[in-house]
């Protein structure tokens, strides 16, 4: 009797769950509200792109998603044009907005549609078409943005997001509201840019600020002075919000001190409240070359699949801000200063999971630097592999564990082809320095010990106890992380924190005109 109850509830289970997934495969196509039943000629797609051929690119996407749908009519509903085509429609108005340069194809035959609107409109196969081929046109430009193959061109190796905008556009008729921020679909920062933009395009409908004049004589600027350079620089940071209001007095007070404080951690400068003459140069960078600045790194999000912000580790380093970030589920845990490779030896932008750490690391002499440095050091002094602690292993150099290492105590390995990893380092120093693009291509961590103790925090062998000692032993101890954890090398020299600030960077590796050339093809 037992058995016949379990095979019955068995039975009922599986009947449960076919109907389940039934339920879901009809709700794939069949939910987007009061869509007409009409369908049209299959045919009628080939005729429109021969006669649209400046949105030829989109004629695959368009001929997946009607026979997807069966060739109905998906822009009409029994009123007429539906909510999502008006919506699209003042989208495509406002693509500034997005901080597209391209113009939209055929819009004047979009606008005729909308201008003679009348509410009760029959539906129209030009009109259908046009629609979705130039939804595909937005979703290209806003979300996938440029062709994979040119962000690979200029050596941006992180993994590019894969997404069907097919399927994204029955979301978007049953939900139109998604499209105004959909983080599903672009990367939350690539809104928050988008605020600035519009920020920062109305300041420059205001007229942008002036060009701050420079008193050669002058080598700084710090409380108490008075020149008329101070009211130009308080003006200026008035405009950017650094100063919540305008005295125009030419006395460096402590009111101002706060906007320079607050400017300085926006551009990535020493926190104190002296004004240099670099400080200055900053301030007159124009806000047309800020706007730029902006659609460039709204551009790069586009290229970021959003997924990685799902990841319960990450760690995020921003190439031109020097500084490293560790999310645990989203949330930041620690960030630190970094020092990255320099202009010669440019750190390569790319991801890969972090799988080991090595403690009391030897470090093994690159042959580049072998060649470039050691080989002729031994020729100068006979004893400088010893006074380097280092020693001749085989056919290579490398340098014994120890606090004269150059990879210092300890070293972060994600396996890649760039041969690239995090590092301590015993050259302190330079993390106080604001330019820190110093490294042969590898990444100094200001903060070792609080790293490796956040990502060893669930595994109960290891505490910043044992860390500490593990890498003061003296011997090399390599460990195999439990769980991967994704890193990230990003180029941003644009930023918007937490706060709601932006933060602009010095463009250390001059990559910013060269994309900005693509996007802003006169």
């Amino acid at each position: 009797m037992r058995k016949l109850f379990l095979s019955i509830a068995f039975v009922c289970f599986v009947l449960l769950l076919t109907t389940v997934s039934c339920k879901k495969k009809d709700t794939v196509v069949d939910v987007i509200p009061d869509q007409i039943e009409t369908s049209f000629d299959s045919t009628l797609v080939q005729t429109f792109f021969t006669d649209h051929p400046k949105l030829k690119k989109y004629q695959s996407d368009v001929e997946e998603l009607y026979r997807k749908h069966k060739f109905h009519y998906v822009w009409y509903d029994h009123n007429g044009v539906n909510e999502f085509a008006n919506l699209l429609h003042n989208k495509l108005n406002n693509l500034r907005e997005e901080g597209v340069q391209e113009a939209v194809p055929y819009k004047e035959k979009l606008d005729a549609v909308f201008e003679s609107f009348d509410g009760n409109q029959k539906p129209n196969i030009e009109t259908e078409l046009l629609n979705s081929a130039l939804y595909f046109f937005y979703a290209d430009n806003v979300y996938h943005g440029l062709d994979a193959k040119k962000s690979v061109e200029m050596e941006w190796y992180l993994p590019r997001k894969k997404q069907s905008y097919g399927n994204y556009l029955d979301s978007l008729l049953i939900d139109p509201s998604l499209i105004n921020k959909d983080e599903k679909t672009v990367l939350s920062q690539y809104f928050l840019l988008k605020n600035i933009l519009k920020e920062y395009r109305q300041i420059e409908q205001k007229g942008g600020w002036k060009t701050i004049t420079i008193d050669n004589n002058a080598k700084s600027f710090d409380l108490g002075d008075s020149t008329t350079t101070i009211a130009q620089i308080r003006q200026r940071l008035f405009i950017t919000g650094d100063l919540s209001k305008d005295s125009k007095s030419a006395i460096y007070d402590k009111e101002m001190a706060t906007g320079v404080l607050k400017y300085k951690s926006r551009s990535g400068s020493k926190a104190n409240t002296k004004i240099l003459p670099a400080n200055i140069k900053d301030m007159n960078i124009p806000i047309g070359k800020r706007i730029k600045t902006l659609i460039v790194n709204m551009e790069r999000c586009r290229w970021i699949s959003s997924d990685i912000t799902k990841a319960k580790e990450l760690i995020a380093i921003n190439i031109p801000a020097y500084q490293l970030t560790y999310f645990r589920n989203g949330v930041p845990e620690l960030r630190s200063n970094v020092v990255v490779g320099k202009v010669m030896n440019q750190t390569v932008i790319f991801s890969a999971p972090m799988k080991s750490i090595v403690f009391s690391p030897y470090w093994n002499v690159p042959k580049s630097i072998l060649q470039k440095e050691i080989l002729p050091g031994i020729e100068k002094n006979e004893n400088y592999l010893e006074e380097h602690d280092m020693e001749w292993h085989g056919d290579y150099v490398r340098q014994r564990p120890g606090p004269k290492n150059s990879l210092g105590l300890i070293k972060f390995l994600f396996p890649n082809s760039n041969a690239i990893y995090l590092h301590d380092t015993p050259a302190k120093s330079l993390f106080n320095r604001e330019d820190r693009a110093f490294s042969h291509g590898c990444i100094r961590v200001e903060k070792p010990i609080e790293l490796a103790t956040l990502i060893l925090k669930e595994d109960k062998k290891w505490d910043k106890q044992k860390i500490i000692e593990a890498m003061n032993s003296g011997e090399e101890k390599w460990y195999t992380l439990k769980n991967k954890i994704p890193v990230y090398i990003g180029y941003f020299t644009a930023w918007v924190d937490d706060k709601g600030e932006i933060h602009f960077y010095e463009d250390i590796y001059n990559r910013d005109d060269e994309l900005a050339a693509l996007l802003f093809i006169k």
